[in-house]
């Protein structure tokens, strides 16, 4: 008499097994495409900011809205910023190329 309920306990659980393992997969294929790795540009920086190493330093393009070198350099300010670790000089090159790329003169209006 076990031997029955226990085969049926055992087709039920092999049945939630293979459903929770079906969308498990149909979980996984539908999932957004992750990026691939992005060559990052190998180099020291130039003694004088050019527009191509300040776009490069913002990963954007030469030719770019003013608003995506904002997001960009937000982005990058928030790997790379003092108060969480980063480096003064990695902070000043990035704020740097983002005036070169906004078309802002050197510290314009700066009193000090």
């Amino acid at each position: 008499m076990v031997a029955p309920i226990l085969a049926g306990v055992a087709v039920a659980a092999a049945a939630y097994a293979g459903k929770y393992g079906i969308e498990a997969w149909q979980a996984f294929k539908a999932r957004p495409p992750r990026p691939k790795l992005r060559k990052f540009y190998e180099g020291g920086f130039q003694a004088a900011m050019t527009r191509r190493e300040a776009a490069l330093i913002l990963g954007v393009r030469e030719s770019v809205a003013a608003e995506k070198v904002k997001e960009a350099h937000r982005r990058v300010m928030v790997a790379n910023h003092p108060d969480a670790g980063g480096s003064h000089y990695l902070a000043s090159k990035i704020n740097e190329a983002k005036d070169m790329m906004l078309g802002k003169s050197e510290r314009s209006g700066y009193p000090f």
